[in-house]
Order: structure tokens, then sequence, then C-alpha cells
């Protein structure tokens, strides 16, 4: 990526710049509550959250079929949006990642499975909402990651080409659909993920450990020489 020229980067939110596995936690135990069941921990429940609702009430209610879950969903997203980022916030450097961003020049944005709204919601509670250049949800068009159409639909709203965007993500779904919208992919090594996934089978172009390392290698201005 040393010889990549950067215009704009691009973020999944849970996982990646949010650690919103607490509050999503604490929707899913009350929805397990309302069943007269016992709550989940997190470190059970923490590797799926970048899976999205069903995968999460899967763990919660493995008893049940598909559709049972699904006809949970609507609580669980009520639950969860009435105390959003109550207990979730950005994660270590992420903060110092943005400024740099901003710094530079650059813009940055979102785009993520989690509904527009909700989305939206996070966002201004962290404060970003005047500082995220695009957001876009799941459910801002008929398809979302790993289809490439939110990447490619986030760069037509900045007016940037894919090959100028980088796209950071802590799941497979985020490198596919990345290397699909011809956009640079970089792996949050941080992020929620379960034992058996290898995110070196994904094919990204490079994973990172640690938000600041995305700096390293990076041209126009976003480099470390600058910093």
């Amino acid at each position: 990526m040393t010889d990549l020229s950067v215009h704009c980067v691009l973020f999944d939110l849970d996982g990646t710049l949010v650690d919103s596995a607490p509050d999503l936690l604490a929707a899913t135990n009350r929805v397990l509550a309302d069943a007269g069941r016992a709550p989940l921990a997190l470190e059970i429940f923490r590797p799926v959250v970048s899976k999205g609702a069903r995968a999460m009430l899967a763990v919660a209610f493995p008893d049940l079929d598909s559709e049972a879950r699904d006809q949970l969903i609507p609580v669980f997203l009520d639950y969860y949006d009435s105390a959003i980022s109550a207990h979730g916030k950005a994660f270590d450097d992420i903060e110092g990642l943005l400024a740099r961003i901003e710094r530079a020049k650059l813009r940055w944005g979102v785009v993520t499975n989690k509904p527009e709204a909700l989305a939206r919601k996070v966002i201004a509670a962290m404060g970003w909402q005047d500082r995220c250049a695009v957001l876009v949800g799941g459910d801002t068009l008929a398809q979302k990651k790993p289809d490439p159409a939110t990447l490619l639909h986030a760069c037509a709203q900045l007016g940037v080409q894919p090959s100028h965007c980088v796209y950071v993500g802590d799941d497979e779904r985020d490198v596919v659909a990345a290397r699909a919208a011809g956009m640079h992919s970089v792996v949050a090594l941080w992020g929620y993920r379960e034992a058996h996934e290898d995110p070196a089978t994904w094919g990204a172009d490079r994973h990172i450990g640690f938000p600041l390392e995305l700096c390293f290698g990076l041209v126009d201005g976003f480099g470390r020489d600058k910093y």
C-alpha cells in the first residue's frame, strides 16, 4: 500500500470504530429476561457482534429456529435504541486516528450494516456527527455488505474514486465488499471475530493491530514521515 494515494478513509462501525458489544449485550439480555432466561456473559457474546442481530440472537436463543429468532429482532432493536451508547465507547486510539486523518486534510466516513438511524445515533453519541463526511447504513440501500453497493454509494456521495479509498473493518464481509468495490481493504484486528476465523485467509491488503498503525505507509500527508 505504499503507493496508494488516499483521498478518503471509510470505516465499519461496530468492532472497528466503536466497541458497542456492551450495549448490544444489554439489549440481548433484556430480551432473554423477557423470556425468563439467564443473561449471557460478554465473553460468549462478543465474538459474534459484527455478524449482526440474527447472529447475536442465535447465540442467545440457540434452541429456537431462525423464524422464531427473527420475531425477536424488533424488540431487540428497540431495547438497543432505548439505551444506545450507554456503555459503548470508541476503541483506544480511534480519536487519535481520526484526528490524524483530519489533520492530513482527508475525509473519513462510515459504511456499516447497522440500520442507518441507529448508526447515526451512535455517531452522535461519539460526538462525530459534524466530522463524519458520509454515513451509509445497512438499510440505506437495498443491498448491504458483502455487496459492494454501499461502499460505492459512499464514494459517489463524496465524489471520490474507490481506488483512492481505504476501507477498514473487522469482518470478512468488509474485505469482500472492499475488494469488489475496487478499494484497498484493511482488517482491524482489535475487532470482533469467532475463534475459528482467520483474517489471514480473507485476502485483505493489510492487517493492523492498533488504530494508529493505519497511518504507517500511507501517503498524501497521511504517513508516518509527517507524524
